[in-house]
Parts: C-alpha cells; structure tokens; sequence
C-alpha cells in the first residue's frame, strides 16, 4: 500500500509591509482628527459678522413696521453666512484641513440643531405676533448652538456662547424697545470683541 501523507497546504502569501503601514497611518490619522479641535472658526470673518449686524440694529431700530424689522434681520442673516461660510472654508484649508473633517463634522453637527429650531421659532412666534421675543429667543439659541458647536472647539468659543445665551435671557425680560440694543450687543459687540482674541490667538 501507498502511504499517505498531509495533504500539501497553500501557501499563504506574506503581506506587504508598506500595505500594513499605509493601515496603520490611515488609523493615526483618523484618530487624531477624531480628536483634534475645530480651529476654523474665523477671527476675523468674526468681526465681519459684528460690523454687519452693528448695522443691521442701527436700520431695524429705524423701521415702521414689524415686517420691515424682521426682513432686516433676516437679510442680516443671510450676510452673516455668506461671510461665516467663506471664511471657515478658508481658515480650514491654511491649516491643511477641511470644514467636514472629523473635529470639523462635530462642530456643524452640533451647531446646526439650535438654528434650525431659531428659524422655526421665528416664523412661528411672528405669526403669532410674539415678534418681540425674538431678539431674546435668536441670542439664546445662536448662544446655545455656539456653545454646543464650541465643545469640539477652542475653550474660548463657548465662552463667547455663554455670554450670547447670558444677553439673550436678559432681554426675554426687558422691555421690547431694547430688542435691537441687545442684539447690537451680542451679534455686535461681542461677535467683534471674540473675533479679534480668535483671530489673533488662534491663527485668524
């Protein structure tokens, strides 16, 4: 009889090193992102912001009806994007990065929950004729979605939350006349105040 054997095994072929390493480094690198800060909040797209919004309060507090008021505001909004956004983008991108990187996800994730529901608010509040709550509701929750945004940021970011959500419970109780006065301060003053110890603290 024929003696049998172990059946012949494959062999298995070696993984490359470089092919281990490139794992290794994408894991490093998706770590660290996971948890780095959000340094793209913009400085000085920040005291942009503030000029518009000194503005806006100084046209609003001119205004003869509720509508026109509101529409200011609102257009102030749409300018205070349009400067945020370019701005980030490009603070982002002198730092090698991207507004959608890990830190960077985290931040738009948890900003963007308290303005949906302050735009909501609006149109629901002013259809109830409850305009004048809105200038202490919109600091509250801009305050809110700072703060919130701010945990996967730079210490001094939610500070400046706090303060907004601080300005913005004040006028929920003073009276309607102040509104602008209020938001001058805090989507003013205060914009402009953090945005130039951001800019020149963390790189603009």
């Amino acid at each position: 009889m024929l003696a049998v054997g172990p059946l012949p095994s494959k062999k298995r072929e070696p993984i490359p090193i470089d092919a281990r390493a490139a794992d290794h480094l994408k894991y490093i690198r998706e770590t660290m992102e996971s948890a780095a800060e959000f340094t793209a909040v913009p400085g000085w797209g920040g005291v942009a912001m503030g000029i518009t919004a000194l503005a806006a309060g100084f046209l609003a507090a001119r205004q003869s009806s509720p509508r026109a008021w509101l529409a200011v505001w609102l257009v102030e909004a749409f300018v205070a994007v349009a400067i945020a956004a370019p701005a980030a983008a490009t603070k982002a991108h002198r730092a090698n990065s991207t507004l959608f990187s890990g830190p960077g996800r985290k931040f738009l994730f948890s900003f963007a929950p308290p303005i949906i529901v302050g735009g909501l608010l609006t149109f629901a509040l002013f259809a109830a004729g409850a305009a004048a709550v809105l200038p202490g509701v919109w600091l509250l929750l801009y305050g809110t979605a700072i703060v919130t945004g701010g945990a996967f940021s730079v210490r001094i970011v939610p500070v400046m939350g706090f303060c907004l959500m601080s300005l913005g419970a004040a006028a929920l109780f003073a009276p309607a006349a102040w509104g602008d006065a209020f938001m001058a301060a805090g989507f003013g003053v205060l914009q402009i105040g953090f945005g130039i110890w951001i800019a020149r603290h963390h790189g603009g």
